[in-house]
């Protein structure tokens, strides 16, 4: 991809629906992404 192109971006709450935290799959790791009440990400192992 060139640079300064990028895609259209996914919004946090589509992702989230409901849950406060969602596991993401990547290349055989499992990841937690936390949304915190603050309004912040925290992606942990």
């Amino acid at each position: 991809m060139p640079s300064g192109q990028f895609d259209t971006p996914i919004r946090s709450k589509d992702l989230f629906k409901e849950r406060a935290c969602i596991y993401i799959e990547h290349e055989g790791m499992i990841y937690a992404l936390r949304s915190t009440r603050a309004g912040k990400l925290i992606l942990t192992k």
